[in-house]
């Protein structure tokens, strides 16, 4: 007599609830059934499985159900079958497995700081989850059978009409679709319009080819002397020779501009130091771009959160055809997105996208679909207006916090953007960043953020992050801060 799967099951010790129901019928639920046996370790590598009459008696299935769900996992490499050696569980590589008891993610790297108030980082649990959802839902939906074909290495037109017409009410950009490139971030953006692979363009001073190869853009480049270590390292290693533009409390210090070919600039809200750059030196930085021939590189990355007052314009209104303007959502959605935009000159349209070429380097097309429904739609503007006025909530707490917990502590630069700068008593920037870490505080010094040749003019201070914890945990992160600035 044909042994049945009950009996056959105790022998080889394990007991695998056969229950054949859920979706896709019988088959379908034999096949899953035996899958999670054998990954979950109940049926071991080299386990012989009954026959298919033997199963399908003891299941009251046909046969024919059986031998379909054998041969799908053997075709899948769950199982292997031979002539006279019947049908085994495959030889395979153990899964890994959970301690008993062990949590059920992966616990925090060993070491890893309990509060995280570094600079740049958006608070990832305020992603408008469902918001973005019903976007995406609709984008793809609406979307033509071309979308998901090669496409423009432009972007989507749909999302670059829907930027021109966003960037133009909430930052004052004069531009119009054809001139806006999508791209997948600052950092892309840098290695479009510098990167050595790049061709180099016809557009003047600026648009000359660079050296080893080019870009559409050549140094030498301008840049503040206070600004992201990774951008300056990204240039370096395109070739480009950087040179450090002093700082004060308005911002960059345009007089000093000489025969760079480019500036590189954050107008809005400098980026660390926190002052926006004045109008006058706004006004005066266009008029060398225009007198030598070069161009300015606007980094608007947090221009949409302002707390003191309406949001500064964008300098690219001043001259569009001697502004790029380059901004993304990595502040006020997610850097999991990776989506950017260029805002470019006429002359350099063509040569960024020949950069860019045709394949390679684009950002998500449905996610480019979704960005534009999100903005269309209104969904855009209501999670920068909640997460502004979250945002400055978060400030306005660490600036009363400070002000109780540790009064010589100053808050400098404007009401703004996702982090603040705290100056620090001279010559004990380093001591406080160790003292943080040992808290388990995760943050900046305002020395880490100095070019190299640049003067060091911003003196001692932390570079604090209020957006990145979340709701629930900021007090603790502030509680921590406040206990290490107390003996600062």
């Amino acid at each position: 007599m044909a042994e049945s799967w009950v009996n056959y099951a105790e022998r080889i010790g394990v007991d695998l609830h056969l229950e054949l129901s859920g979706p896709g019928g019988r088959r379908a639920a034999l096949t899953r059934a035996l899958r999670e046996a054998v990954r979950g370790g109940r049926l071991a590598p080299g386990t012989r499985l009954p026959p298919y009459r033997s199963l399908a008696a003891d299941l009251g299935v046909a046969r024919n159900t059986v031998a379909d769900a054998y041969a799908e996992l053997v075709a899948e490499g769950w199982l292997t079958a031979r002539q006279g050696s019947g049908t085994r569980v495959a030889e395979r590589a153990r899964p890994l497995r959970r301690a008993v008891g062990a949590p059920a993610q992966a616990p925090a790297r060993a070491g890893g700081p309990r509060h995280d108030l570094r600079q740049g980082r958006p608070d990832a649990s305020a992603f408008p989850r469902a918001a973005w959802a019903a976007s995406y839902r609709r984008a793809l939906q609406a979307a033509p059978s071309e979308a998901f074909g090669p496409g423009d290495p432009a972007g989507r037109r749909e999302l670059r009409e829907t930027l021109a017409e966003y960037l133009a009410r909430a930052r004052g950009v004069r531009t119009e679709p054809d001139r806006i490139v999508i791209c997948s971030g600052f950092a892309h953006a840098l290695r479009l319009l510098f990167g050595r692979d790049a061709p180099g363009s016809t557009g003047g001073a600026a648009g000359a080819g660079g050296p080893a190869g080019g870009g559409v853009l050549r140094g030498p480049l301008a840049v503040e002397a206070y600004g992201l270590g990774f951008h300056r390292d990204l240039l370096a290693a395109a070739g480009v020779r950087t040179v450090p533009l002093p700082l004060d409390e308005h911002g960059a210090r345009v007089a000093a501009l000489g025969r760079e070919r480019a500036v590189l600039l954050t107008p809005a809200h400098q980026f660390p130091t926190g002052g926006p750059l004045r109008p006058e030196r706004r006004a005066a930085v266009i008029d060398w771009a225009r007198a030598r021939g070069s161009v300015v590189l606007e980094d608007d990355y947090d221009g949409e959160f302002r707390y003191d007052r309406r949001p500064v314009g964008a300098l690219q209104g001043l001259d569009p055809e001697r502004v790029i303007h380059i901004g993304s959502v990595s502040k006020s959605l997610s850097p999991a997105l990776r989506l950017g935009w260029m805002v470019l000159p006429e002359r350099y349209v063509e040569p960024v996208l020949a950069a860019k070429g045709e394949r390679e380097g684009w950002a998500s097309v449905p996610d480019q679909l979704a960005l534009a429904d999100f903005v269309a739609c209104g969904s855009y503007d209501r999670h920068v207006r909640r997460m502004r006025q979250r945002y400055r909530g978060r400030r306005d707490r660490l600036v009363a916090a400070l002000a109780e917990r540790a009064p010589h502590i100053e808050v400098t630069g404007i009401a703004a953007g996702l982090h603040a700068v705290l100056r620090l008593p001279p010559g004990t920037e380093r001591r406080v960043v160790e003292a943080a870490a040992r808290r388990g505080v995760a943050l900046d010094g305002l020395a880490a953020f100095r070019h190299p040749d640049g003067p060091a003019s911003a003196g001692d201070g932390l570079v604090v992050g209020y957006a990145a914890p979340a709701d629930h945990a900021y007090g603790a992160a502030l509680e921590a801060l406040c206990e290490v600035l107390a003996a600062a």
